[in-house]
């Protein structure tokens, strides 16, 4: 090897660590100028992973112990002390063992009650119920009306029963009319206008 290439490789070697140092020493500023602004993103993360940890856990004990609340509650349903702790740790629960109980006892002013539930289902189920119930055509028909409802077409269809009990063929025809073509009551909806309703 001559002086001259020599040189060269002492040059690039020189030039090399120089920039390694310039690197150091720029990731040296940086970590010191946003040391605190790391720490924190690091501490945040951990906080959130852990009050995730902790809220999943409360969730599910919360869960195990509504259910075993609702077992208490099956074997002894006039346990009082039961029923407040299944309504202060599961409502929606709640809601449904109480609408199980007031089907079982026909307790209409349980299903009143229901009837405004803020549990959709629950509230959908007992307003059906006591319509239903009552035989009460306007109830039935204000049930229907109403959007996505479950029992729409068989509020129709026991509204149009109804009618022809008492000879009003001309609306129980248009009820069931509003019944929806796809139906498990279209059967039911074929016979009633071919020999009910004429």
């Amino acid at each position: 090897m001559s002086l001259k290439e020599n040189i060269n490789m002492v040059k690039e070697e020189l030039n090399s660590e120089e920039k390694f140092f310039e690197k150091a020493v720029i990731t040296e500023k940086f970590v010191k100028k946003y040391k605190n602004l790391m720490i924190g993103g690091v501490a945040f993360i951990i906080i959130a992973v852990g009050a995730n940890i902790v809220y999943d856990a409360n969730k599910s004990a919360t869960v195990e112990e509504a259910n075993e609340v609702l077992s208490a509650l099956v074997e002894n349903p006039n346990d009082a002390n039961s029923k407040t702790m299944l309504k202060s740790l599961s409502p929606e629960l709640y809601d449904v063992w109480s609408y199980s109980q007031a089907l079982v006892n026909k307790d209409t002013q349980a299903l009143k009650k229901l009837s405004s539930s803020k549990t959709t289902l629950i509230s959908d189920l007992a307003t059906y119920e006591l319509a239903s119930s009552s035989a009460d055509t306007a109830a039935l028909s204000s049930y229907s009306m109403k959007q996505n409802v479950i029992y729409k077409d068989l509020a129709l269809v026991q509204n149009a029963i109804l009618l022809l009990n008492k000879k009003d063929i001309e609306k129980a025809h248009q009820e069931l009319k509003k019944v929806s073509q796809n139906s498990s009551l279209n059967k039911v909806v074929s016979a009633l206008l071919h020999y009910g309703v004429k």
